[in-house]
């Protein structure tokens, strides 16, 4: 596929009418260098094969050639805080245990003992040792073999001490977020996160704290999972409730090499509606107000709902965190600012909370594992990370109450994915079709796993630029 290399063309992709940088122009506060960049990338038009979803063989590929081999978000720092803390983090049917060393470094091995193979920590906690439950084998945090129950009887393994030293997976931080990758010969993690460390540096995630954890088991394949939250051209028939205030199809999609962005502002109506939104109901559908109550202001004579929710939100979050917030663009307080960092991590910028994380629910290609992380601005000793609160497949968002009003939202998300597996199961459309602008992050996502996972009956969606 060639790249579209036409400005006229170009400007021929996006929704006609408002821009997000049009918004940005009439910011009431200076806006940050990194939301006026723009990389809209051209990649192709053709179809996905859909052996990507619901195939068994192409799932065991991913295991071997992108699980296994790829930088992967694991935990926080402060999930493991002391020497000793461990957490177990699981991909696919692999395990693998993140540890604290005593000079506070961090190290990952695969979660298996080398005696006879038993999953070393079956759940996170702390340790002075890493001993095998089976048959009492123990290795020191560092890996170093430490402990031979009946050692007499183990003369050979005197004899092989490298085999016998827990095997290393490559490990590394950015912005609090430990990443590990199996490969121990990996590339540094900074090449793989590109472009996306430089335009976080204005957003300080590391000092963060973890204020809401929320699994959820889905069924359908953790692709289909990830791709309802990388674009927002579902709103118009999935969240009809917030079109007044959503500027959807409107949004800024971002491709660069090793990351990719949709930026989705908020109070704006969203192009798709044939009717005027009143200033005073964008802000009462943002506030979530009933049609038979009192919105809790008025709006004045030339306010605009967007830039009062954004000094609501700054009032909001004064408390904790300081005077940041009046050092804050709108937009930065209003926008869904939505990162992907390959294969399935999601970092939102600027003051959203938001971290998604998608994997595969063990070695069922049809199951996920949805994740929400609530990264916090915090005032004094950082708290302790929340634990992890688990749902079931047939558990709703809405038993999670520390997500608030998002858990309604992600709960008509939910509504789609394992009707998107089933769909995918019984057509006979070989392909699924992607936009060209808007759903370009997905198309990017499929570009890079191409690049990762071979097959010679599949041919990867190209990436061009586009001008």
């Amino acid at each position: 596929m060639t790249a579209l290399d036409d400005s006229d063309t170009a400007a021929e992709a996006r929704s006609p009418g408002l821009t997000y940088q049009d918004l940005l122009d009439a910011d009431t506060h200076p806006v940050p260098d990194v939301l006026r960049l723009e990389s809209p990338r051209y990649l192709g038009s053709g179809d996905v094969p859909i052996e990507r979803y619901i195939s068994r063989e192409w799932h065991r590929r991913e295991v071997d050639q992108l699980w296994s081999r790829v930088w992967q978000f694991a935990c926080r720092e402060d999930h493991i805080p002391e020497p000793g803390d461990y957490i177990v983090y699981d991909i696919a049917e692999l395990s693998f245990i993140v540890v604290r060393q005593a000079d506070g470094s961090i190290k990952a091995y695969p979660n298996a003992c080398l005696h006879r193979g038993r999953q070393l920590k079956e759940y996170d906690g702390h340790c002075s040792e890493i001993r095998c439950a089976f048959h009492g084998f123990a290795w020191d945090l560092a890996g170093n073999l430490a402990d031979v129950p009946a050692a007499w009887d183990f003369p050979h393994v005197d004899q092989r001490p490298d085999d016998f030293t827990l095997p290393e997976c490559s490990v590394d931080t950015w912005a609090g977020f430990v990443f590990i990758n199996p490969d121990p010969d990996a590339a540094p993690l900074d090449e793989h996160l590109g472009e996306i460390v430089e335009q976080f540096e204005v957003w300080d995630l590391g000092n963060r704290y973890v204020e809401a954890h929320v699994s959820r088991i889905i069924n359908a394949n953790w692709k289909i999972a990830q791709e309802a939250f990388c674009e927002a051209y579902h709103v118009n028939a999935t969240h009809p409730q917030i079109l007044t205030y959503l500027g959807d199809i409107n949004s800024q999609v971002d491709v660069w090499d090793r990351c990719a962005r949709v930026i989705t502002a908020g109070g704006t109506i969203s192009p798709l509606l044939d009717y005027e939104v009143s200033e005073q109901d964008m802000l009462r559908g943002m506030l979530d107000v009933r049609v038979d109550q009192e919105a809790p202001l008025t709006l004045q004579e030339g306010q605009t709902a967007r830039a009062v929710a954004a000094e609501m939100s700054r009032d909001r979050w004064r408390p904790v965190a300081g005077d940041m917030v009046d050092q804050m663009s709108d937009a930065e307080m209003m926008d869904s600012i939505d990162y992907t960092v390959f294969p399935n991590m999601h970092p939102w910028g600027a003051f959203n909370r938001i971290t998604y994380r998608f994997r595969p629910n063990g070695d069922d290609h049809r199951s996920s594992i949805m994740e929400v992380f609530f990264l916090s601005p915090f005032t004094g000793d950082r708290p302790p990370p929340a634990a992890e609160h688990k749902l079931g497949v047939d558990d709703p968002w809405t038993d999670a109450p520390e997500l608030g009003m998002l858990a309604k939202v992600f709960e008509q998300d939910v509504f789609n994915m394992a009707k998107v597996q089933k769909g995918l199961e019984t057509t006979r459309k070989p392909g699924a079709t992607f936009s060209n602008y808007q759903e370009s992050k997905i198309r990017w996502l499929h570009a890079l796993l191409g690049e990762w996972v071979s097959n010679t009956t599949d041919t990867p969606v190209s990436v061009g630029t586009r001008s």
